[in-house]
């Protein structure tokens, strides 16, 4: 079976790339019964820009966009086996998990949380899934 590229429309596309050729990164990919969805950020699917310097808000606005990905997959967060996150600044933890306890509205999801440098300037939390489709 090959695998399927995904993709949505109410989530912001992305890359490190020279903005002028096209990103080599898939929002997502289904292959085996599983999505895996690329890293979110906080960035406003219409502007591409970062919504803000609150990690409250970024928090949230990555989840939504993970969530509107899994979403074009055909999955949703009940269906996440794993989760990634990366955290520009580990002092933020209480709160990013304070807003993530809240949006994930008692599913269980296993995760990695570690301190990094998001590859884009302003962008305080990133956030990965894989989940089974089965």
């Amino acid at each position: 079976m090959p695998k399927e590229i995904i993709q949505s429309q109410k989530a912001p596309v992305t890359g490190f790339t020279d903005q002028s050729k096209p990103s080599p990164l898939a929002q997502a990919i289904k292959a085996g019964g599983f999505l895996y969805v690329s890293g979110q950020g906080p960035l406003d699917p219409e502007t591409k820009q970062v919504v803000s310097d609150d990690i409250r808000e970024q928090t949230l606005r990555t989840l939504k966009n993970l969530a509107s990905v899994l979403e074009a997959g055909g999955a949703t967060m009940e269906q996440v086996v794993n989760m990634r996150v990366c955290l520009r600044d580990v002092a933020d933890f209480p709160v990013f998990n304070e807003v993530f306890r809240d949006f994930m509205d008692g599913v269980k999801v296993t995760r990695t949380c570690i301190g990094g440098t998001p590859h884009r300037a302003g962008v305080n939390v990133e956030i990965d899934c894989v989940a089974y489709l089965d």
